[in-house]
Protein backbone atom coordinates (compact mmCIF):
# COMPACT_ATOMS: atom_id res chain seq x y z
CA UNK A 1 0.00 0.00 0.00
CA UNK A 2 1.39 3.39 -1.00
CA UNK A 3 0.67 5.23 2.24
CA UNK A 4 2.99 6.83 4.75
CA UNK A 5 4.58 4.35 7.15
CA UNK A 6 3.38 4.73 10.74
CA UNK A 7 5.72 4.29 13.71
CA UNK A 8 3.85 2.99 16.76
CA UNK A 9 5.25 2.51 20.27
CA UNK A 10 3.50 -0.18 22.30
CA UNK A 11 2.76 -0.12 26.01
CA UNK A 12 2.29 -3.64 27.37
CA UNK A 13 0.60 -2.99 30.71
CA UNK A 14 0.10 -5.24 33.74
CA UNK A 15 -1.20 -4.03 37.12
CA UNK A 16 -1.04 -0.43 35.93
CA UNK A 17 2.66 -0.56 34.94
CA UNK A 18 4.39 -1.00 31.59
CA UNK A 19 6.14 -4.37 31.40
CA UNK A 20 8.37 -6.09 28.90
CA UNK A 21 9.77 -9.59 28.53
CA UNK A 22 11.14 -11.99 25.94
CA UNK A 23 8.82 -14.31 23.98
CA UNK A 24 6.00 -13.06 26.27
CA UNK A 25 7.76 -14.49 29.35
CA UNK A 26 9.60 -13.09 32.42
CA UNK A 27 7.86 -9.73 32.39
CA UNK A 28 9.73 -6.89 34.08
CA UNK A 29 8.76 -3.35 34.97
CA UNK A 30 9.46 -0.72 32.30
CA UNK A 31 7.79 2.37 33.72
CA UNK A 32 4.62 4.40 34.12
CA UNK A 33 2.28 4.11 31.11
CA UNK A 34 1.04 7.68 31.21
CA UNK A 35 4.55 9.15 31.42
CA UNK A 36 5.81 6.93 28.60
CA UNK A 37 2.79 7.75 26.45
CA UNK A 38 3.47 11.45 26.87
CA UNK A 39 7.14 10.96 25.97
CA UNK A 40 6.30 9.11 22.77
CA UNK A 41 3.68 11.66 21.78
CA UNK A 42 6.27 14.41 22.18
CA UNK A 43 8.79 12.39 20.13
CA UNK A 44 6.39 12.28 17.18
CA UNK A 45 4.76 8.85 17.43
CA UNK A 46 2.02 8.43 14.83
CA UNK A 47 -0.15 6.26 17.04
CA UNK A 48 0.07 4.52 20.40
CA UNK A 49 -0.92 0.96 21.26
CA UNK A 50 -1.90 0.03 24.81
CA UNK A 51 -2.20 -3.69 25.55
CA UNK A 52 -3.34 -4.95 28.96
CA UNK A 53 -1.35 -8.17 28.68
CA UNK A 54 -2.82 -9.91 31.74
CA UNK A 55 -6.49 -8.89 31.43
CA UNK A 56 -7.53 -12.04 29.56
CA UNK A 57 -5.39 -14.32 31.71
CA UNK A 58 -6.84 -12.76 34.87
CA UNK A 59 -10.35 -12.87 33.38
CA UNK A 60 -10.98 -9.16 33.93
CA UNK A 61 -11.64 -6.03 31.91
CA UNK A 62 -8.96 -3.63 30.70
CA UNK A 63 -7.96 -1.02 33.28
CA UNK A 64 -10.16 1.88 32.17
CA UNK A 65 -8.61 4.51 34.42
CA UNK A 66 -5.16 3.98 32.93
CA UNK A 67 -6.63 4.19 29.43
CA UNK A 68 -8.43 7.41 30.36
CA UNK A 69 -5.32 8.97 31.89
CA UNK A 70 -3.26 7.99 28.84
CA UNK A 71 -5.82 9.44 26.42
CA UNK A 72 -5.70 12.73 28.32
CA UNK A 73 -1.95 13.01 27.68
CA UNK A 74 -1.71 12.06 24.00
CA UNK A 75 -3.50 13.48 20.98
CA UNK A 76 -2.78 10.79 18.44
CA UNK A 77 -4.79 7.62 17.71
CA UNK A 78 -4.81 5.26 20.69
CA UNK A 79 -5.43 1.54 20.18
CA UNK A 80 -6.38 -0.43 23.29
CA UNK A 81 -6.54 -4.21 23.65
CA UNK A 82 -6.69 -6.86 26.33
CA UNK A 83 -9.76 -8.30 28.01
CA UNK A 84 -12.20 -7.11 25.32
CA UNK A 85 -15.05 -9.64 25.20
CA UNK A 86 -18.08 -7.75 23.92
CA UNK A 87 -19.30 -4.76 21.96
CA UNK A 88 -20.15 -3.16 25.30
CA UNK A 89 -16.49 -3.42 26.33
CA UNK A 90 -15.62 -1.60 23.13
CA UNK A 91 -18.16 1.13 23.88
CA UNK A 92 -16.66 1.66 27.34
CA UNK A 93 -13.12 1.86 25.98
CA UNK A 94 -14.10 4.34 23.27
CA UNK A 95 -15.82 6.41 25.95
CA UNK A 96 -12.60 6.27 27.99
CA UNK A 97 -10.61 7.80 25.13
CA UNK A 98 -9.56 4.90 22.90
CA UNK A 99 -9.78 5.39 19.13
CA UNK A 100 -9.34 1.78 18.04
CA UNK A 101 -9.82 -1.53 19.83
CA UNK A 102 -7.68 -4.64 19.59
CA UNK A 103 -9.28 -8.06 19.94
CA UNK A 104 -7.60 -11.46 20.06
CA UNK A 105 -8.60 -14.28 22.44
CA UNK A 106 -12.31 -13.43 22.62
CA UNK A 107 -12.58 -13.21 18.84
CA UNK A 108 -11.00 -16.64 18.46
CA UNK A 109 -13.41 -18.07 21.02
CA UNK A 110 -16.39 -16.40 19.31
CA UNK A 111 -15.62 -15.07 15.81
CA UNK A 112 -19.03 -13.34 15.60
CA UNK A 113 -17.57 -10.75 17.99
CA UNK A 114 -15.58 -9.32 15.08
CA UNK A 115 -18.66 -8.63 12.99
CA UNK A 116 -20.60 -7.36 16.01
CA UNK A 117 -17.94 -4.74 16.70
CA UNK A 118 -17.45 -3.81 13.04
CA UNK A 119 -21.19 -3.50 12.41
CA UNK A 120 -21.75 -1.28 15.44
CA UNK A 121 -18.65 0.91 15.39
CA UNK A 122 -17.13 0.50 11.91
CA UNK A 123 -14.25 -1.61 10.65
CA UNK A 124 -11.83 1.30 11.17
CA UNK A 125 -12.24 0.83 14.95
CA UNK A 126 -11.36 -2.87 14.95
CA UNK A 127 -7.77 -4.14 15.05
CA UNK A 128 -7.33 -7.91 14.97
CA UNK A 129 -4.41 -8.69 17.25
CA UNK A 130 -2.54 -11.82 16.21
CA UNK A 131 0.00 -13.42 18.56
CA UNK A 132 1.67 -15.83 16.17
CA UNK A 133 4.10 -18.71 16.62
CA UNK A 134 5.88 -20.85 14.06
CA UNK A 135 4.38 -24.33 13.89
CA UNK A 136 4.77 -27.35 11.64
CA UNK A 137 1.18 -28.29 12.44
CA UNK A 138 -0.38 -25.69 10.11
CA UNK A 139 -0.29 -25.26 6.34
CA UNK A 140 1.31 -21.81 6.51
CA UNK A 141 3.80 -22.79 9.20
CA UNK A 142 2.30 -20.28 11.64
CA UNK A 143 -0.28 -20.82 14.38
CA UNK A 144 -2.35 -18.35 16.41
CA UNK A 145 -2.11 -18.26 20.22
CA UNK A 146 -4.37 -16.77 22.90
CA UNK A 147 -4.12 -15.51 26.49
CA UNK A 148 -0.96 -13.48 25.93
CA UNK A 149 0.77 -16.23 23.99
CA UNK A 150 0.22 -18.82 26.71
CA UNK A 151 -2.31 -20.99 24.88
CA UNK A 152 -1.68 -22.41 21.42
CA UNK A 153 -4.72 -22.95 19.19
CA UNK A 154 -5.08 -25.18 16.14
CA UNK A 155 -5.81 -22.18 13.91
CA UNK A 156 -3.60 -21.45 10.93
CA UNK A 157 -2.60 -17.80 11.37
CA UNK A 158 -3.18 -16.85 7.74
CA UNK A 159 -6.53 -18.60 7.50
CA UNK A 160 -7.75 -16.96 10.71
CA UNK A 161 -6.57 -13.50 9.61
CA UNK A 162 -8.32 -13.87 6.26
CA UNK A 163 -11.53 -15.00 7.94
CA UNK A 164 -11.47 -12.12 10.41
CA UNK A 165 -10.98 -9.59 7.61
CA UNK A 166 -14.08 -11.04 5.97
CA UNK A 167 -15.97 -10.56 9.24
CA UNK A 168 -14.96 -6.89 9.43
CA UNK A 169 -11.49 -6.50 10.96
CA UNK A 170 -10.05 -3.22 9.71
CA UNK A 171 -6.40 -3.79 10.53
CA UNK A 172 -4.02 -6.62 11.48
CA UNK A 173 -1.56 -6.29 14.34
CA UNK A 174 0.82 -9.18 13.63
CA UNK A 175 3.06 -9.99 16.57
CA UNK A 176 5.69 -12.69 16.26
CA UNK A 177 6.02 -14.42 19.62
CA UNK A 178 9.21 -16.10 18.41
CA UNK A 179 10.79 -12.70 17.73
CA UNK A 180 9.18 -10.79 20.61
CA UNK A 181 11.76 -9.11 22.84
CA UNK A 182 14.71 -10.83 21.16
CA UNK A 183 15.88 -7.64 19.38
CA UNK A 184 16.96 -9.79 16.43
CA UNK A 185 14.67 -8.17 13.86
CA UNK A 186 11.10 -8.60 12.66
CA UNK A 187 9.91 -11.88 11.20
CA UNK A 188 9.83 -10.72 7.58
CA UNK A 189 8.56 -14.07 6.31
CA UNK A 190 5.48 -13.77 8.52
CA UNK A 191 4.92 -10.16 7.44
CA UNK A 192 5.22 -11.07 3.77
CA UNK A 193 2.71 -13.90 4.10
CA UNK A 194 0.23 -11.69 5.96
CA UNK A 195 0.59 -8.96 3.37
CA UNK A 196 -0.19 -11.53 0.69
CA UNK A 197 -3.61 -12.38 2.12
CA UNK A 198 -4.58 -9.02 3.64
CA UNK A 199 -6.76 -6.34 2.07
CA UNK A 200 -6.34 -4.17 5.19
CA UNK A 201 -3.28 -2.49 6.76
CA UNK A 202 -0.69 -4.73 8.44
CA UNK A 203 1.20 -3.65 11.57
CA UNK A 204 4.46 -5.52 12.15
CA UNK A 205 5.37 -6.26 15.77
CA UNK A 206 8.02 -8.26 17.60
CA UNK A 207 11.80 -8.29 17.30
CA UNK A 208 12.97 -4.71 16.78
CA UNK A 209 16.49 -4.26 18.13
CA UNK A 210 18.12 -1.53 16.04
CA UNK A 211 16.96 1.21 13.70
CA UNK A 212 17.94 -0.81 10.65
CA UNK A 213 15.40 -3.52 11.57
CA UNK A 214 12.40 -1.39 10.60
CA UNK A 215 13.02 -0.90 6.87
CA UNK A 216 13.01 -4.67 6.06
CA UNK A 217 9.64 -4.98 7.82
CA UNK A 218 8.17 -2.27 5.61
CA UNK A 219 9.76 -3.76 2.51
CA UNK A 220 8.16 -7.09 3.45
CA UNK A 221 4.75 -5.43 3.40
CA UNK A 222 4.11 -3.73 6.73
CA UNK A 223 2.10 -0.51 6.64
CA UNK A 224 3.17 0.31 10.18
CA UNK A 225 5.95 -0.80 12.51
CA UNK A 226 5.49 -1.30 16.23
CA UNK A 227 8.07 -1.66 18.98
CA UNK A 228 8.22 -1.54 22.76
CA UNK A 229 11.40 -2.31 24.71
CA UNK A 230 13.82 -0.42 22.43
CA UNK A 231 11.77 2.73 22.98
CA UNK A 232 11.21 2.16 26.72
CA UNK A 233 14.94 1.69 27.32
CA UNK A 234 15.90 4.76 25.32
CA UNK A 235 18.03 2.73 22.91
CA UNK A 236 16.33 4.67 20.13
CA UNK A 237 13.64 7.29 19.71
CA UNK A 238 10.66 7.56 17.39
CA UNK A 239 12.66 10.18 15.48
CA UNK A 240 15.59 7.80 15.00
CA UNK A 241 13.29 5.25 13.36
CA UNK A 242 11.63 7.84 11.14
CA UNK A 243 15.03 9.17 10.04
CA UNK A 244 16.06 5.65 9.02
CA UNK A 245 12.84 5.15 7.06
CA UNK A 246 13.42 8.42 5.22
CA UNK A 247 17.01 7.44 4.42
CA UNK A 248 15.60 4.32 2.80
CA UNK A 249 13.34 6.42 0.61
CA UNK A 250 10.15 5.53 2.45
CA UNK A 251 7.37 8.02 3.08
CA UNK A 252 6.57 8.84 6.70
CA UNK A 253 3.97 10.97 8.40
CA UNK A 254 5.13 14.48 9.19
Amino acid sequence: MSVAVRVIPCLDVADGRVVKGVNFQNLRDAGDPVALARRYYEQGADELTFLDVTATVDNRATTYDVVRATAEQVFIPLTVGGGVRSAEDVAKLLASGADKIGVNSAAIARPELVSEIADRFGAQVLVLSLDVKRSAATASGFVVTTHGGRTETDLDALEWAERAIGLGAGELLVNSIDADGTKEGFDTELIRLMRGISSVPVIASGGAGKVTDFVPAVEAGADAVLAASVFHSGEMTIGDVKDELVRAGLEIRA
